[in-house]
């Protein structure tokens, strides 16, 4: 057990200080996101939308952060990184406690839309500055490490978001929400200065190359929106399907979506170190990803029994695992080639792109069609994602 420790101890070695401070920001700023995956619940039971002004609500979710990641790509390039994450973080903080005053439709999709608008100009800015703290041999575990506090956060806060539901109200989620992101504002601004921090990677291509001409990029960007698309279900549909068909309470919610997170704290770290060793391209293990995530879709086709849906759950951690770490390193890889946040602006993008469409689609499949067709479906786009994901493999031999 005492080498076992170790070596999982080992896997973290040779990060950067500055990537260890990164993390814990995204960690403390993560904690506090427990409003996103409790929202459809919030929005049908405390506001009592229909299904339908849901999915248009996660539209305006997802066309807020399509403009805030192109928003941020660009800024990033102009005013640099940590400008850019500071007035995200601390903006982020008060639109979130001011997000609970918005009632009625109208309100609710403007308030969400400006949320995310300025929330998402964190991800390119952030992905560039974890590019500039990381060693070249390390952008992956450095990503990995990203990850796992996201990850770490995510455990706790959806089971932390379901007692303040069930003890103080949904308000109070609002509130925590805000709070955070000013605690990880401070933060930043006191570890990640750039006179203070050291940059490890500022490598800037001579004769960049525009990422919109890029066309294994491009080809990568699509599959890895088809994923995101899939993937982004656990989020909404899913929690739905929870409590409706396997009756399973908010709190119990909040517990299986953590144990996600915990999985992946646990897990993802040592899988990436062996998965970088072995002979396998950064493509095929997304694609491996791809086809695993769509897997756990269709397996809620067999039952609803709570056996079946943690064998779900375990299949989307391990696609997750595998297919996030190494999609974030092969962006961050193929942005030398270019400007960096516009690369990481697409990047980001594709998962705004995912929020705005993924949200609504699968939302509105359900109350069209219902969850079984909805599951089939997005079983399906994660395997043309794995095609696309194929096909660069052989375009970037």
């Amino acid at each position: 057990m005492k080498v076992l420790f170790k070596n999982y101890i080992d896997t973290f070695g040779g990060l950067s200080k500055e990537v260890w401070w990164l993390a814990l920001i995204t960690l403390i700023n993560r904690a506090g996101t427990m409003v996103i995956p409790f929202l459809s619940l919030y929005l049908t039971t405390s506001l009592d939308f229909s299904f339908s002004q849901v999915g248009w609500i996660m539209s305006a979710f997802g066309l807020g952060s399509v403009a805030g990641s192109f928003l941020g790509g660009k800024l990033t390039d102009v005013f640099g990184y940590y400008k850019v994450m500071v007035f995200s973080l601390f903006t982020t903080g008060l639109l979130f406690i001011a997000l609970q005053l918005m009632k009625t439709f109208t309100e609710f999709c403007v308030g969400i839309f400006l949320v995310m608008l300025v929330a998402d100009m964190f991800r390119p800015a952030m992905f560039v500055a974890l590019n500039t703290y990381s060693k070249i041999e390390n952008k992956t575990r450095s990503v990995t490490l990203i990850r796992l506090a996201i990850n770490l956060g995510f455990s706790a806060g959806p089971a932390v978001g379901g007692i303040i539901i069930t003890t103080i109200s949904y308000a109070g989620l609002f509130w925590v929400d805000g709070i955070t992101c000013i605690l990880a504002t401070i933060l930043l601004i006191f570890t990640l200065n750039p006179k203070k921090a050291r940059i490890l990677d500022s490598e800037v291509s001579e004769s960049p190359v525009s990422a919109y001409k890029d066309k294994p990029f491009l080809i990568f960007l699509i599959a890895i929106t088809l994923f995101a698309i899939v993937f982004i279900q656990y989020f909404s549909t899913m929690p739905l399907f929870y409590k409706e068909k396997a009756n399973l309470t908010e709190f119990d919610i909040g517990l299986l979506l953590g144990l996600n997170g915990f999985l992946i704290f646990l897990f993802e770290m040592p899988l990436i170190k062996w998965l970088e060793n072995s002979r396998y391209r950064f493509s095929i293990l997304m694609m491996f990803g791809a086809a695993i995530t769509g897997l756990s879709f269709v397996i809620l086709l067999v039952s609803y029994w709570i056996g079946i849906i943690l064998v779900g759950m375990l299949l989307m951690t391990l696609g997750e695992m595998i297919a996030f770490p190494f999609s974030n390193a092969f962006a961050m890889k193929r942005s030398k080639r270019g400007k960096q946040g516009q690369y990481m602006a697409l990047y980001a993008v594709s998962f705004s792109v995912a929020h705005l469409v993924g949200h609504n689609l699968g939302l509105q499949m359900v109350n069209q069609f219902g969850f079984n067709t909805t599951w089939l479906f997005m079983g399906l786009l994660a395997a043309l994602s794995a095609v696309l994901l194929l096909m660069l493999k052989k375009m970037t031999d």
